[in-house]
Parts: structure tokens; C-alpha cells; sequence
């Protein structure tokens, strides 16, 4: 399992949030322009689908989180649904 950020200056669609369809487990909207996202599949798959979901073609990054990134002004129980799907323990990310 990989945990993907993924960031546009386009909003991204309000239905990619929780369990939904996609080469993914969980989406965490961590605001309208950041995701996290909690997959077995590929960068390349995760990339597109994000991409798709587009109605135009904004910038978009995502990458793979190796462990968890240092945050700070995101939603209450962001750090720990990164953490819990990195396995990386307090402290030491």
C-alpha cells in the first residue's frame, strides 16, 4: 500500500472524499486542493484517474509520501490517517 499526495490550484471534485470508485481504498480531502490517497496501484493509475477527474486540464502533481510528511493547518486526524497507512511512528517521520 502506498499513501499518494496529490496537488492542483483546481479544486478537486467534492466526491473525491472517503471509499469511491477509482484505482484507490480511501481519498482523504484534506482541502479543496490536496489529497490523500490510500492505493495498491501505480503512481501512473492513481495519476490518471486524479487527471480524469478534471473537466479541463489543470496542473497536477501526486506523488508517493515515503512515510509520513510533517503537517500543519490541515483538518483534525489528518497526520494520523497518514500515519496509519505509512506505519510511520510518532516522532520519527
Amino acid at each position: 500500500m502506498t499513501v499518494y499526495l496529490a496537488w492542483s490550484p483546481e479544486p478537486f471534485d467534492p466526491g473525491l472524499s472517503g471509499v469511491v470508485d477509482g484505482p484507490w481504498r480511501e481519498v482523504l480531502r484534506a482541502e479543496d486542493h490536496l489529497l490523500l490517497v490510500d492505493s495498491d496501484d501505480t503512481l501512473s493509475r492513481v495519476y490518471h484517474h486524479l487527471k480524469w477527474s478534471f473537466e479541463g486540464s489543470p496542473p497536477l502533481l501526486v506523488t508517493a509520501c515515503d512515510g509520513a510528511p510533517k503537517l500543519k493547518g490541515l483538518p483534525a486526524g489528518t497526520t494520523s490517517w497518514v500515519r496509519a497507512r505509512t506505519g510511520a511512528a510518532r516522532g520519527r517521520a
